[in-house]
């Protein structure tokens, strides 16, 4: 028997029951598609906006550190400007003198041009005649030739002759003169490239359902990252700026592909920079239409063949289970991406207590993020230091805050909105500046050392040949001359001028060897049997001084160094914490990974301590606080860490003691 023969044995009300009941469901489940699809679009533009705002902020703080690296670099060549210009108004001018000034302070090049543009100084010889120039020095300067400006701020400009950049500086002399300095704008331009919105997009789109990212104005686009088959340019026409200062969203047609596009304007400073753009997968709702479509004809399959009411409340319940995990799994990727953002993320209400807090909270705070909701952000800090931070007006600001006991340098981002009770909450991204600001001090201290190491070498072999020849020709005239008086007398001359050449040959070689560079006789060991050698070394001289000493070994895996050379590293700095302790203390050698592939060795005292000043100091070429010292031990501490491509930093108090942290990569 035939189901159409089935079917018309039936009574024609049970028929028409199932068809009724099979469109209700069938409806309701077509109604249920269409709203959960209105509620994946919604938390998509929830999701969306957090997203673009995370990266504003990440953009704004981008642009704030090339911004500060480019005013620091302006401030040193006019800082250099000003002295070269008391310098000329005081007629002690020379090219010499220029290129020496030059040489010293790292500088490109230092050139002084009269009114009629014409150079009359330079710190280099000149490599470029009968080459044409790319811009005129006449033309350039006018506003100082023109006495319209004392000081003019040039920037980044193109070499004249040469291929490269420039960034340059012009200062006025009194009789209107221009005395002009630049520096190789490389590193600049570079660091803008490192932190620019190409990486930040690129860290973006690392996730699968984010198709691409886009920085676009009116131009065209300036940076984008994902697949490259999805960059168009929207043009500004299409675009409405007004309601792109909030947020605004679309699903676009790309490809034969659904999009969920989401917009928002980026300004800097008050200026229009462009507009951020982001596409999001729309395959996560699709899967779901097509399951909710499989799921409807399924149903009305089984509604026809058992004409059962109640399968079409399991379908429907089915079905609410299904969007609930899809709007939970949803909810937990956007969730991710927050996460795993480098920046710290506060939520505050509008009493300042903590709401919520991602995980890289904790790596600023030292707390997990779990630990902060309902606590007042103040708390945060150690005092009271940092608890007006809510307070700024600015909305970017940089600050340095008591974080457990130690001084943190923090760029902060504060931005608010209304949440669903029109409630004002605040939101906090915090970038912790500290390790970059640190690694600032110790490149500038590398640059100096490396500048004075020169300097000391080349003294060092100006001297030595006439030493030689000294010691030559005193140690010839022993043998040779025998005085007819005052023999004994002679002999005790030429035997102190010999003592004293061979102690200033002594000297000489002390300063060479700092000068010479890092030489690394590379080997595999396991890191624990440096923390053992020492023990064995110092244990019976403390212990005649009434000293402990603690040892930690934290870590036993195998690392690859010039042994002798971090050894010897080592010495130099206990036997320093010896000589603050004196008699009866405690010193504490720890060792410990220290997170990417890095160690962390430290080395505490409970010494007399330095004060600030002091400690700043104490890497600086021949600076000592010892009778006896001569300031190269620690320089050369430093020379060494610096070659194992290391960090090393000192943290100490006046009556406190001191601890020297020393952070090396496993293997160099």
């Amino acid at each position: 028997m035939t189901l159409l023969k089935k079917i018309a044995e039936l009574p024609k009300s049970i028929i028409l029951i199932i068809l009724i009941t099979a469109v209700i469901v069938i409806s309701s489940a077509l109604v249920e598609l269409n709203q959960s699809r209105k509620e994946m679009i919604m938390l998509m533009e929830q999701q969306s906006h957090t997203l673009l705002e995370t990266m504003l902020a990440s953009s704004t703080n981008a642009l704030l550190s090339s911004e500060k690296l480019e005013s620091e670099l302006k401030q040193r060549l006019l800082n250099n400007a000003v002295l070269i210009k008391e310098l000329y108004e005081g007629g002690r001018v020379t090219n010499k003198l220029l290129e020496k000034i030059s040489s010293k302070n790292n500088l490109f090049r230092i050139n002084i041009f009269n009114r009629n543009g014409k150079k009359i100084f330079t710190s280099t010889t000149e490599a470029h005649a009968g080459m044409p120039e790319k811009t005129s020095p006449r033309f350039m300067l006018a506003p100082i030739f023109n006495n319209e400006e004392d000081t003019l701020i040039i920037g980044i400009k193109s070499a004249r002759f040469m291929e490269g950049s420039r960034y340059a500086v012009a200062v006025a002399s009194r009789s209107r003169d221009a005395i002009v300095l630049n520096v190789d704008a490389a590193e600049l331009l570079n660091f803008r490239k490192q932190v620019g919105f190409g990486v930040l997009l690129k860290d973006i789109t690392g996730n699968s359902n984010i198709i691409y990212a886009i920085l676009q104005d009116d131009e065209g686009i300036i940076a984008a990252a994902g697949d490259e088959k999805y960059f168009d340019h929207t043009d500004a026409a299409e675009i409405n700026l007004d309601s792109l200062k909030s947020f605004d969203w679309r699903i676009a047609e790309k490809k034969d592909t659904e999009i969920f596009e989401a917009r928002r304007l980026f300004t800097y400073q008050g200026k229009e920079v462009g507009v951020f753009r982001v596409g999001l997968s729309m395959e996560p709702i699709e899967n779901i239409n097509a399951r909710i479509t499989r799921r409807i004809i399924i149903m009305s399959i089984l509604l026809f063949a058992f004409g059962s009411v109640s399968i079409g409340f399991i379908f429907i319940r089915q079905n609410f289970l299904l969007l609930s995990r899809k709007y939970a799994s949803f909810k937990e990727y956007s969730q991710a991406i927050i996460e795993n953002i480098g920046e710290s993320i506060m939520l505050l209400d509008s009493k300042g207590k903590i709401k919520s807090a991602n995980k890289a909270t904790e790596a600023i705070f030292n707390i997990p993020p779990e630990s902060f909701t309902g606590k007042k952000f103040g708390d945060a800090f150690s005092g009271n230091a940092c608890g007006d931070i809510l307070l700024n007006p600015s909305s970017i600001f940089e600050t340095t805050c008591g974080i457990n006991g130690k001084n943190k340098t923090l760029l902060i981002s504060k931005s608010s909105f209304p949440d669903e009770k029109q409630e004002e909450n605040i939101i906090l991204v915090i970038k912790d500046l500290t390790e970059i600001k640190e690694l600032e001090r110790q490149s500038e201290r590398n640059e100096r050392l490396a500048a004075m190491g020169e300097l000391a070498s080349a003294v060092a072999h100006e001297i030595r040949n006439p030493l030689n020849s000294i010691s030559t020709i005193v140690q010839q005239l022993n043998k040779d001359f025998e005085p007819k008086e005052n023999r004994e007398e002679y002999n005790t001359f030429t035997r102190l001028v010999y003592s004293e050449v061979n102690r200033i040959n002594t000297t000489i070689e002390t300063f060479l060897r700092f000068a010479r560079p890092v030489e690394l006789k590379k080997e595999r060991f396991a890191a624990g049997g440096i923390m053992e050698q020492l023990k064995n070394q110092y244990s019976a001289l403390l212990k005649e001084r009434n000293i402990e000493l603690e040892i930690n070994n934290g870590w036993n895996g195998e690392v690859e160094w010039d042994r002798n050379q971090i050894l010897q590293v080592l010495i130099n700095i206990i036997q320093n914490s010896i000589d603050a302790i004196g008699e009866k203390g405690k010193i504490e050698i720890s060792l410990k990974p220290g997170g990417n592939e890095a160690v962390e060795i430290s080395v505490k005292d409970n010494g007399k301590g330095m004060d600030e000043k002091t400690a700043s100091k104490i890497f600086n070429l021949y600076f000592t606080t010892k009778p006896k010292g001569n300031g190269i031990g620690l320089s050369i501490v430093q020379k060494i860490i610096a070659g194992h491509k290391g960090r090393i930093k000192v943290e100490s108090a006046a009556g406190a003691g001191t601890a020297v942290i020393i952070i090396l990569p496993k293997s160099i």
